[in-house]
């Protein structure tokens, strides 16, 4: 457990080597993700396999945490994650770690990345990236396409549970009655997100929680990978040309892998399970070692 700020606990499960000074990857799942997430577990097996140490981190509320308190998760807490690198810093003594996230997460660790800019831990060596949901809004309007609709109907299911699961836990803090009318995911962010989150409206939530306002001054090592084809996740062109104009970042685009579902040949490496994303997120962190 994790204190991120006074009261509010986050669960990460860490999977040490003998020897703990070895570089930590701290991995950071999406949207009604946890822990248990395939890639968080992928990465886990493939960061241990490589002499690793591998943080899979839960956001507020995930992994079953809804009960340990009365706030909500969202794409801005980026300081959560900053918290449970510093404890792990401050606690284990990790002497470096490399920050990893998919879709959601990839915003969060792409945004600490910029707010840290040159001044970030001197145990921070890098951050990679899957499908970041850097651009908010339109990831949002992109989930309300037609073609797009079973995925916004997946995660309003998803927040609308965890929304009326927090108001019977804590009935002071939540109303569920506000779900009433809402139809979009941008609605949810609006009406739920942003009221419980000190945002203005949805507008104000996606301005100021979008790692693309900050990309320009990550001052580390990165890879972000990104599909062509991704159903929902938007990369606009001021902000893909940000990532190229970025020297420390490598920005990969592939035509076909969906939303974080690379997948490749297996070829004859008998050790590698072809989800191609894990791989490569992970040795990009070998070179930390």
């Amino acid at each position: 457990m994790v204190e991120v700020e006074p009261g509010v606990p986050v669960l990460c499960h860490c999977h040490w080597q003998k020897d703990r000074r070895a570089l930590t990857l701290i991995v950071v799942h999406g949207l009604e993700g946890s822990s248990e997430s395939q890639y968080m577990l992928g990465i886990a097996r493939n960061g241990l396999a490589a002499g690793m140490n591998v943080v899979r981190m839960n956001q507020r509320n995930c992994g079953g945490m809804d009960h340990s308190a009365p706030t909500l998760y969202n794409s801005g807490r980026s300081a959560d994650v900053a918290a449970v690198a510093r404890n792990l810093v401050e606690r284990d003594g990790i002497p470096g770690f490399v920050l990893i996230g998919f879709s959601m997460g990839g915003n969060l660790v792409l945004k600490l990345a910029g707010e840290w800019g040159d001044d970030g831990p001197a145990q921070f060596r890098g951050v990679a990236a899957v499908c970041p949901a850097i651009n908010l809004a339109a990831g949002a309007d992109a989930l309300h396409e037609p073609r797009n609709r079973i995925y916004e109907y997946y995660f309003l299911l998803q927040l609308f549970q965890r929304l009326r699961r927090k108001a019977r836990l804590f009935p002071e803090n939540f109303d569920a009655a506000r779900l009433r009318g809402i139809k979009t995911l941008r609605d949810f962010d609006d009406r739920i997100t942003a009221h419980y989150c000190d945002f203005t409206g949805a507008d104000d939530y996606y301005a100021r929680s979008a790692a693309a306002s900050v990309i320009g001054r990550i001052a580390r090592p990165t890879l972000v990978i990104h599909a062509a084809n991704d159903p929902f996740v938007r990369i606009l062109p001021e902000t893909r040309q940000a990532l190229l104009s970025n020297p420390n970042i490598t920005y990969f685009e592939t035509e076909d892998g969906g939303h974080c579902a690379f997948i490749g040949e297996r070829g004859g490496d008998a050790a590698y399970d072809g989800r191609w994303a894990e791989r490569e997120v992970v040795e990009f962190a070998k070179q930390f070692r």
